[in-house]
């Protein structure tokens, strides 16, 4: 498997199908990132589609090639916020008539209360398990790709189930009480 460097040296040389391997790797981790942060899987794909767009047409302001991820997810953080507000601004500016006729219903609670869980996670966290359990990578990928020892890796998994089984502890007692 060829790392991220690979990839984006290949587009920024005139070959940019190859852009469509970064598609694939971090999509689905994209996506969960986005529905953690936005809520609805209508707007998370778009906003998806558009982080992804804007990362092609900017490849070439990336200063370190092996922080590809790390880029995209600042990037998917600034069009999520773009995002809030223009649903925002767009609300504010509607009846509630239509409010109530148009929006769509947003995705159950279990559909994306774990994946809010690894949303609100501290980043050097919620990187490992997007890469590992959403984006498919081994752990000896998700090291190679952050550049970062295997043990570092593992042991950060380590901690990262720890926070996420006590977020999810925290909310079953609150919903038992």
């Amino acid at each position: 498997m060829e790392n991220d460097k690979y990839y984006i040296e290949r587009c920024l040389d005139g070959h940019p199908d190859d852009f469509r391997h970064l598609v694939r790797r971090y999509q689905p981790v994209l996506l969960t990132y986005l529905v953690g942060k936005l809520s609805r899987r209508d707007l998370a794909e778009d906003a998806a589609q558009e982080t992804l767009v804007r990362a092609y047409f900017n490849m070439g302001r990336l200063k370190k090639l092996e922080s590809f991820y790390s880029w995209l997810l600042g990037i998917a953080h600034f069009v999520a916020r773009e995002q809030q507000k223009k649903e925002w601004t767009r609300r504010k500016h509607e009846s509630p008539r239509v409010l109530v006729e148009e929006t769509p219903e947003p995705d159950p609670p279990e559909h994306y209360g774990l994946k809010a869980k690894v949303a609100a996670l501290p980043e050097k966290y919620r990187m490992l398990i997007l890469l590992r359990h959403y984006g498919g990578l081994s752990c000896r990928q998700v090291a190679e790709c952050l550049g970062l020892p295997m043990g570092t890796v593992t042991a950060r998994m380590a901690q990262a189930y720890v926070l996420l089984r006590n977020a999810l502890k925290k909310e079953e007692s609150r919903e038992v009480k």
